[in-house]
């Protein structure tokens, strides 16, 4: 694909086919102005996420059985550099060096021990009385298996071998639970009686969350986090959160007990553990807890080495920055001045009781600047795209690199807190119901006195330095001619600069990820994330159907009436789907007198269905599916459920 360089542009040069642009004057100097400004150099964060550094996985390498990849930090070798390239925000470089950091530590001696640098989390391993109890084993099996190998093979062969016997999952997000068939079985779980913990409400929202709109948040985190692009300084480089996500088996165990919201003390292996009840901060359903005997308090995700998401760019539902902030000081009364040592599902720890403290009121303050300013400024009539370019960063992210945007932004966050209690809309009745994108975007193309004029102002926009307007107005002209090369490569060049100058590794991504596509560029992951059927197993029966009838093709389907009797005789579940006027309305637990059909099918059959395993008009000739009533009316039905293609375009029409 043709492309433009910052220098072609500056000097209306003629377009020749070459690399990705390199990082243009505008960009280093706003490189070198932030890192005039922040003391980079503060050696601190990287004595402490070496502190401890016991053994490692050789070259970071993890592969499945059959030989595939599932982590490899080879790759990322450029990173041992000390000084930031040109085409990486030096805060952000900082941030990627240490993430990149990986093996085996001991954060407590002879007591806790994290495995960091294998996954986008951390896996903590714990000393109980009579054996081991884990937290979070990560994102996927193999990588939470490779992990556990390298601890046993490090610590057990000196302290001898001893049995699992709990594994906390700390909230209810997979990264945090996805690997744990890679450290136990449901087998020994029940057999040894392995104890199985979570927060309240943890087994509806770990397998709920991204089911009903996986598949837009499946395709926007593609661009999140770098999936598509290749690692290196003008590439991926890291999430903000951690290096990156593993790609293997997604599994999943049902807890055995769940803490209440009302936190309280477990004995765990004859350890005491103390529950402080997090939900609705980073996730639905999340806790952190202290350990008296050892004073060393584990965040999980609500505070860890950057400001976090309060909604991620992904997709979710918005979180609360004030309960985040309260929880936070709820920690810190109960446990500052106590705790000598702060864990945390992402990074690395923080020692020190004056240290701990700090950090939680620093997290604690960042939080409530975020929710405060956002209201501050709303009340005063500042709008959702306004409030964020009327704040300064807060004081405390000036000399608390924890609290710096490398995964969440205040820009963003302000914005999410805005859609929380004002919603979508700007309050001005011009933006209540504008025109689609697709349908304005020639008309601006004309106001502009065509295309080529359009083009001019983005290429004039992209020399002054000017690049979030080139990418508006860019933006307008591959909208308006999608198969406009020149216009394509332009605004992937104003995507490169922002991408470069983006201090949260969510961001960068975001932007240089969208540059490859519009390039046609974009890197095709040789291996992906699977859901094992213990996972989907786990997902409810009634949240299967009612991601089925989003589905429903409502404008095809607008004549059909009746009601789909669905029986699952393995699970002893019953599902009536009401089918009339362009609606589907699943019923769980119903059985309706009179269906126009009645379709027997085991649970586990429908789990072949999800895991691609199976396939209904196979299943209907084997009668694996049995259908009773009007077949036709069913099948008719059935057929507007369409799959989504989880392509679909992002940054193109």
């Amino acid at each position: 694909m043709r492309r433009l360089t910052a220098l072609l542009l500056a000097t209306c040069l003629p377009l020749t086919a070459a690399a990705q642009d390199a990082a243009s004057e505008a960009t280093r100097t706003a490189q070198a102005e932030l890192a005039k400004r922040l003391p980079l150099d503060d050696p601190r964060d990287m004595a402490n996420a070496t502190r401890g550094k016991l053994a490692e996985i050789p070259g970071g390498v993890i592969l499945t059985k059959d030989g595939k990849t599932v982590w490899d930090r080879r790759p990322y070798e450029f990173l041992s550099r000390t000084e930031a390239p040109d085409t990486v925000n030096p805060s952000l470089w900082r941030q990627a060096r240490l993430d990149a950091v990986h093996g085996l530590f001991e954060a407590v001696p002879g007591k806790i021990w994290q495995i960091r640098g294998y996954d986008i989390s951390v896996m903590t391993i714990i000393r109980g009385k009579s054996g081991w109890i884990v937290v979070d084993p990560l994102l996927s099996e193999e990588a939470a298996a490779a992990g556990w190998k390298l601890f046993a093979d490090t610590v057990e062969t000196k302290s001898g071998k001893l049995p699992i016997k709990a594994v906390i999952f700390s909230h209810s997000h997979s990264d945090h639970f996805g690997g744990v068939g890679g450290i136990v079985t449901p087998e020994q779980v029940k057999k040894d009686k392995i104890r199985i913990i979570a927060p309240h409400g943890f087994s509806e929202e770990a397998t709920s969350e991204n089911v009903l709109a996986g598949g837009a948040m499946g395709r926007r985190a593609v661009y999140m986090f770098g999936s598509i692009l290749a690692p290196g300084p003008a590439g991926q480089v890291d999430t903000g959160l951690g290096p990156k996500l593993s790609t293997g088996t997604i599994g999943y165990m049902e807890p055995t007990e769940t803490v209440s919201e009302k936190g309280g003390t477990l004995t765990i292996d004859g350890l005491a553990f103390d529950f402080l009840d997090a939900g609705g901060t980073e996730a639905p359903s999340e806790f952190v807890f202290y350990i008296p005997a050892y004073k060393a308090l584990h965040t999980t995700e609500v505070v860890t080495h950057t400001l976090h998401n309060v909604l991620t760019l992904r997709g979710a539902q918005v979180r609360d920055a004030l309960r985040w902030s309260k929880v936070i000081d709820a920690a810190l009364q109960k446990w500052g001045g106590k705790a000598e040592v702060a864990l945390a599902s992402h990074h690395w720890p923080t020692w020190g009781v004056g240290e701990v403290s700090s950090l939680l009121t620093n997290q604690r303050d960042a939080y409530r600047y975020v929710h405060d300013r956002t209201l501050f400024l709303a009340n005063r009539g500042a709008t959702l795209h306004e409030l964020a370019d009327a704040t300064a960063e807060a004081p405390v992210q000036g000399r608390d690199f924890s609290t710096r945007g490398y995964y969440g932004t205040l820009n963003h966050d302000m914005k999410a807190t805005y859609q929380r209690y004002f919603g979508w809309w700007d309050g001005n009745p011009a933006n209540f119901n504008p025109i689609p994108p697709e349908q304005s975007a020639p008309k601006y193309v004309a106001l502009a006195g065509g295309a080529d004029k359009l083009l001019a102002a983005g290429k004039k926009a992209i020399a002054a330095g000017e690049y979030r307007w080139a990418a508006e107005l860019l933006n307008k002209l591959v909208f308006a001619e999608p198969q406009n090369e020149a216009a394509k490569a332009a605004l992937a060049s104003a995507y490169d600069q922002l991408g470069y100058q983006a201090e949260s590794g969510a961001w960068r991504n975001y932007y240089l990820a969208a540059a490859a596509t519009l390039r046609g560029k974009a890197v095709e992951a040789t291996s992906g994330n699977g859901q094992s059927r213990s996972f989907v197993s786990a997902i409810p029966t009634a949240v299967f159907f009612d991601a089925l009838a989003t589905r429903f093709d409502a404008a095809k389907g607008a004549g059909i009436s009746g009601t789909f009797q669905f029986v699952l005789p393995d699970s002893k579940e019953a599902v009536a789907i009401s089918v009339g006027g362009g609606v589907e309305f699943p019923r769980y637990g119903v059985t309706d007198p009179a269906p126009t059909a009645t379709i027997t099918i085991d649970r586990k059959t429908l789990d072949d269905v999800m895991l691609g395993q199976a396939q209904f008009p196979a299943l209907l000739q084997s009668g694996a599916i049995r259908i009773d009533g009007d077949r036709m009316a069913f099948l008719s039905w059935f057929a507007l459920h369409p799959p989504a293609d989880p392509r679909f375009n992002i940054v193109v029409p």
